[in-house]
């Protein structure tokens, strides 16, 4: 009689891996360097660990390895995301400044053409980094994102703006977003 080898089940835990998130350990190096704001080697070798060890302890929450398609266009949203905060608390400055009642605040149901959680997570997570517009919500069908803004004149135009300078540079990026 055979025995015969064991198959791995579906239900099975997945194996650890030493690196599982390799992008993320070099992005965590970096920025614990910029932290610090010192490049000895004691900095170096602290970071290093961090960067391995805190994407080791965390692979059991990740559902799935993120991949990068497009590195540069990442680079050029997240130097979008500092301009637009740092216009967005010079505009903020001189409107909480002024006159209140000039303040035409809005909510805003912008619709969704990204469907993958770590992909909302991000573009919600940018708007609400802007000064003056926070998401509020996520519809129950991840189809809208509830989104205030502190001023708003004309709303279709800020959606566009929010799609065309947040949503559509993350879903380039991440292949974790269905295609159609």
């Amino acid at each position: 009689m055979n025995p015969q080898p064991a198959t791995p089940s579906s239900t099975a835990p997945k194996a650890r891996s030493w690196f599982p998130h390799k992008t993320l350990s070099v992005f965590l190096l970096l920025l614990w360097l910029l932290l610090a704001n010192d490049v000895s080697v004691g900095q170096v070798v602290l970071g290093s660990i961090l960067a391995w060890l805190i994407p080791w302890l965390t692979q059991g929450f990740w559902p799935e390895s993120l991949r990068l398609r497009h590195p540069l266009v990442l680079v050029k949203f997240v130097l979008v995301v500092f301009w637009d905060i740092l216009i967005a608390n010079l505009i903020l400055a001189v409107r909480i400044l002024g006159p209140m009642h000039k303040l035409q605040p809005a909510f805003m149901q912008v619709p969704l053409d990204i469907h993958h959680e770590f992909t909302i997570t991000l573009f919600a997570s940018t708007i609400s980094l802007t000064p003056g517009t926070v998401s509020a919500d996520l519809s129950l069908d991840r189809r809208y994102l509830l989104v205030h803004s502190l001023h708003v004149t004309d709303v279709d135009a800020a959606i566009a703006e929010m799609k065309q300078r947040y949503e559509a540079p993350l879903k380039e990026v991440f292949e974790c977003s269905p295609q159609p």
